[in-house]
């Protein structure tokens, strides 16, 4: 378990050096103990610096909004931003949505991010880090391959968005040059992977101690495979033909090259994190009693597993509000995440099949006899959360997610009356924070915590083995290595319960992108596998919600069982330019050097 933790102490001593160098008109011993020379002669000082780059590292947890609402995964309440995005409103002057989902995650905040790394580099020569070894490694060699390892990564998110961007690798003065070029993607592509095999070998297999939680040299290949994988996709190789009047098309893709040779180096470097031999999946082969859903929820409300590589955990006093943002509003929380119909549709059912409307058995009961996933990331009615709020139950005594209506007779005034339940935007409690869409979250969801006045500490995982599996299929199939990668994807779908995948081909291919997609649903890699997959028209159509009715008989008896439909109901529309972001008007004005993306 390779993890990030930053601690109140950290952040303490983080705020402490920022105030002391922006208050100059307060006389405190602080701001001299603080200055610059000081903390590049100070190991621990420096170590502090380093522990600020990690905090600046993007993760949901702590925005409560993830990216999943800005693709076909789920819904924001609050739709207008995610609405625009999700209809390719994208403009050099806006990205609808986008900062409320991220953090972090622009293009300045992630070239500040790399300009804190290039002081590090400039200045750690001045460090008298000492010589004595913790995991094998020396400070100097381990703090160095960190902020190795944590600048590569930035550059990885800033081309995931862009294409090829301005590789800085220095800090600037008020003197410089300012008007820097965007390097090509390729250039970008090699830079990062060398950049990861450089801090592989400064970093410790583990750390141990006071170093526990910082990057290892599992992360460092893990972001290797991540984009090695990325870097061979089909956007970098098709590009010029999506984009066929850009004229520097290099920016965007590779240009040349033996593309079954990247696949070949995606593969790669998926297997030496495999060969390392310290990850293996949590609870891989479950047990003839297990709940393996309840394996999993177990799994990610868990801080320490072997099938971590690099994370964020949180400690009690540096909590966030997951829970509270996504929970359902009959909870008191706020349903900002709320799973689209379309996700629910792609679990598969327990004996490997398709889900199918129309399969009546399917469509009967179509929450009955799915993928294991499917109970352990989605709340769904009728199934179990957590004990209501007190005043809540008054109304509804148990922590069965209500998301339906019942209609009941009113003899009274001789007419059906509509009765919604509590989860639903018609419940009495806090309407406007219920789900639009039917469903709520449940991956990450830690239900002994009540987030109405408490957060949690739900760990954050950045680079997990399943995913290295994934890759390392994902590679195989592309490569005409079927039986290998049926072999590692199913070692998914055996934790998963699911049954052996024996397809080949594009029908293995087809079978694989969705088992990536329930497998690491909600954790961020839908967003950025639509993009390489290039199937933003595929993604970003007219999505679904559900309707659920207990329906009156010709009786005047309310049904004990809902009807249970799936509905189009809001409209998305895809253009090919956001399969790359523009790059905003203030920066181009800054540096007349840059090369805007195409049609922006």
């Amino acid at each position: 378990m390779k993890r990030y933790l930053l601690t109140t102490s950290i952040l303490l001593s983080v705020l402490t050096i920022f105030f002391s160098a922006c208050s100059e008109d307060l006389d405190t011993k602080s701001r001299t103990d603080f200055s610059g020379p000081d903390v590049w002669s100070d190991p621990i000082l420096v170590e502090t610096f380093v522990n600020n780059i990690y905090f600046r590292l993007d993760e949901p947890m702590t925005a409560g909004r993830l990216k999943a609402c800005l693709v076909d995964e789920a819904h924001y309440r609050g739709n207008a931003g995610s609405y625009d995005f999700n209809n390719s409103l994208l403009t050099p002057d806006t990205y609808p949505g986008w900062s409320a989902a991220t953090r972090y995650r622009t293009w300045a905040d992630m070239y500040k991010t790399i300009r804190n790394c290039n002081l590090f580099f400039d200045n750690v020569e001045l460090v008298n880090f000492g010589t004595t070894l913790s995991d094998g490694k020396t400070m100097k060699d381990r703090i160095t391959g960190e902020v190795t390892f944590l600048r590569a990564y930035n550059y990885f998110n800033l081309v995931t968005l862009f294409g090829g961007v301005p590789l800085i690798t220095n800090v600037y003065g008020l003197s410089d040059e300012y008007n820097v070029p965007r390097n090509t993607f390729e250039e970008c592509i090699n830079f990062i992977v060398s950049e990861c095999d450089k801090a592989a070998d400064l970093l410790p297999v583990a750390n141990t101690g006071a170093n526990y939680g910082r990057a290892t040299k599992g992360a460092a290949l893990a972001l290797k495979s991540r984009t090695l994988l990325y870097a061979a996709s089909d956007l970098y190789h098709s590009s010029s033909a999506i984009f066929s009047d850009y004229a520097d098309k290099e920016l965007i893709g590779y240009v040349g090259g033996d593309r079954s040779a990247r696949w070949r180096a995606a593969r790669d470097a998926a297997k030496a994190v495999i060969d390392l031999g310290i990850y293996k999946l949590y609870k891989p082969d479950p047990l003839p009693a297990d709940s393996i859903a309840q394996n999993f929820v177990d799994f990610f409300l868990t801080k320490d597993s072997e099938e971590d590589i690099f994370v964020k955990f949180f400690t009690p006093v540096m909590g966030q509000n997951f829970g509270l943002y996504s929970g359902p509003n009959g909870f008191h929380n706020w349903g900002s995440n709320a799973p689209l119909a379309d996700l629910v549709d792609s679990y598969e059912m327990k004996d490997g099949s398709k889900f199918d409307w129309d399969n009546p058995a399917h469509a009967a009961f179509p929450y009955n006899n799915r993928d294991s996933r499917f109970y352990s990331t989605i709340l769904f009615e009728g199934s179990y959360y957590r004990p209501r709020p007190a005043d809540v139950t008054v109304i509804e005594a148990d922590g069965i997610v209500r998301t339906g209506m019942w209609e009941r007779w009113e003899p009274a005034t001789n007419s059906i009356r509509e009765d919604y339940g509590v989860d639903t935007r018609k419940s009495p409690i806090e309407d406007w924070n219920g789900s639009y869409t039917g469903y709520y979250v449940r991956k990450f969801m830690d239900p002994s915590v009540d987030a109405q006045y408490y957060k949690q500490e739900v760990t954050w995982r950045y680079f997990r083995y399943a995913e290295i599996l994934l890759n390392y299929a994902e590679a195989c199939i592309e490569l005409g290595e079927d039986e290998t990668a049926r072999t590692y994807i199913n070692m998914i779908r055996k934790r998963a319960g699911q049954p052996a995948l024996t397809e080949s081909g594009e029908a293995l291919k087809a079978r694989y992108r969705n088992e990536r997609r329930v497998e690491l649903a909600f954790e961020e890699h839908r967003f950025y596998d639509v993009r390489r997959w290039v199937i933003g028209p595929e993604a970003y159509k007219p999505v679904s919600r559900a309707i659920i009715i207990y329906k009156l008989d010709e009786n005047k008896v309310t049904a004990s069982v809902p009807t249970i439909t799936h509905e189009v109901w809001e409209q998305r529309k895809w253009d090919n330019k956001a399969y790359y972001f523009p790059i905003t008007r203030d920066e181009m004005n800054k540096n007349n050097a840059l090369k805007q993306n195409p049609n922006y």
